[in-house]
This record gives structure tokens, C-alpha cells and sequence, in this order.
């Protein structure tokens, strides 16, 4: 899947924690140079950046604010200077504060666009520009099922979810004759951190209320699975595809 992965350059924003540590695992297992993102979870990265030592590929976990564009900007270079041009962004850095409408205050709105939506976007130009001077590229996007269904309570991250469903496909457009494709993943409930930030407290709150027809969360690598093949030159013919892993959620 990976036949040039002594070559391939990776950046996974939130990289350290779930779903973005399972995929960071995957790359790094093939042999992909991976940079793994975070903000402010110093442990999370330190355990990270331990268990890097164990794979055959030079990888590195870096700090910045995916909100912040003119940190992003500088991540990239640097990422750039030390390994090369970014073929492959993955973007999963995302935060919840969630409330109902009319009590969500524009903190809490604000900070949740700004991490979820505005940072792929500051993500995905800073990768974007570096992809379209090499050979192409490939980015996915890790959206939600919130985003095609909408949960009460979750306004502020549903709508910067499906903002990411928008940006992929307006970006698939612009850039697939250029060997850039963009794709999106919609994960369903899945055993993370960022679960006990929503309405449930554990898995087995989300099976009392919620028709999954598995019957059970997701693992972080299922996930991880999935936005490596689709970041892979196995997926050469996928682009604009938002493709749901979530047990049969939405079906």
C-alpha cells in the first residue's frame, strides 16, 4: 500500500491523542515519516514521542495551534526544511464545548470553528502549497457522523464538522488535476478521550441511547484503517469521498 513509504512525508494534526495516535501508528508501521501535531498535552506527546523510538522511520511531534495561521505557516516550513515537501496531511485536531444554542457563548462557538474548520483550512493551504510544487498529494479529512446528522447540544461542532464535508469537496475540485486528492472520514462513537467530552460519559452510556447496529464503539486503529487507505496510493482513484465508519450509525 505504502511501496515508497522511505519517501512519503506525513503531518497528522492531533496526533498525539485517539484517533490521530492510531494514525500516526499505521503510518509510522509503514515506513512514512510522520510529524504529529498537538496544542497543549504536554504527557500525551512526551508518551508519543517514546513510543516513535520503536519505529524504523525518523518522525517528530511538534507544537503549534492549528487555529493560529501564522504558527501553522511556520510549522509547515520547518516541516519542509527537515524532511521535504508534505505529500500526505491528515486533519483531526478538534475540540468540543458543548451547550445548547441559546446558552453557547461566542467563546465556546469561536473556539470550536476556529480548531475543527479554520485550522484544516490553515492546515490543508499550508500542505496544498508545498504538494502543488512536488508531485501531488493526498488530504483527508476527519470530519463526524455529527456532521451529517446533527446532535442537540453539539450546534457549534456539527457545523464545524460539516464545514470540513464543504472544504473537501471544494478542494478535491480545485486541486484534483493537479494529483492532489482530498477525502473525508466520518467517524461514529469511538473509544477516545474526546467521547467523554459530548453527552455520554463511557461506551456503555452510548449503547443505552444510541441504535448502533454493531453494537459496540470503534477502536481508534479501525479508524486510523480507513484514513490510511484513503491517504494511500491504494485509494489513487478516490477524491471528494466522505465515507462514514461508524458501525452502521447512520445506515
Amino acid at each position: 500500500m505504502w511501496p515508497d513509504g522511505d519517501d512519503t512525508v506525513a503531518v497528522v494534526t492531533g496526533g498525539t491523542r485517539g484517533i490521530g495516535r492510531a494514525v500516526v501508528h499505521y503510518l509510522a508501521e509503514r515506513g512514512v515519516s510522520v510529524v504529529a501535531t498537538y496544542c497543549a498535552d504536554e504527557t500525551a506527546a512526551a508518551q508519543l514521542e517514546s513510543e516513535l523510538g520503536s519505529f524504523d522511520t525518523e518522525s517528530r511531534v511538534h507544537q503549534f495551534d492549528v487555529g493560529d495561521a501564522d504558527a501553522v505557516a511556520a510549522a509547515f516550513e520547518a516541516v519542509r526544511e527537515e524532511f521535504g515537501p508534505v505529500d500526505v496531511l491528515v486533519n483531526n485536531a478538534g475540540t468540543m464545548a458543548n451547550g445548547l444554542s441559546v446558552r453557547l457563548s461566542d467563546d465556546n462557538w469561536e473556539r470550536v470553528v476556529q480548531t475543527n474548520l479554520s485550522g484544516a483550512f490553515y492546515c490543508s493551504r499550508a500542505a496544498l502549497g508545498q504538494m502543488l510544487r512536488s508531485d501531488g498529494g493526498s488530504v483527508v479529512n476527519v470530519s463526524s457522523v455529527a456532521a451529517l446528522r446533527g446532535w442537540s447540544g453539539q450546534a457549534n461542532y456539527a457545523a464545524s464538522k460539516a464545514g470540513l464535508v464543504g472544504l473537501t469537496r471544494s478542494l478535491a475540485r480545485e486541486y484534483g488535476s493537479r494529483d492532489v486528492r482530498v477525502n473525508a472520514v466520518c467517524p461514529g462513537y469511538t473509544e477516545t478521550q474526546l467521547l467523554t467530552s459530548g453527552p455520554y460519559d463511557d461506551a456503555e452510556a452510548v449503547l443505552a441511547e444510541e441504535p448502533i447496529p454493531q453494537d459496540r464503539l470503534a477502536d481508534p486503529e479501525e479508524v486510523a484503517e480507513v484514513i490510511g487507505f484513503l491517504a494511500s496510493p491504494a485509494a489513487s482513484y478516490v477524491s471528494g469521498a466522505v465515507l462514514r465508519v461508524d458501525g452502521g450509525l447512520l445506515a
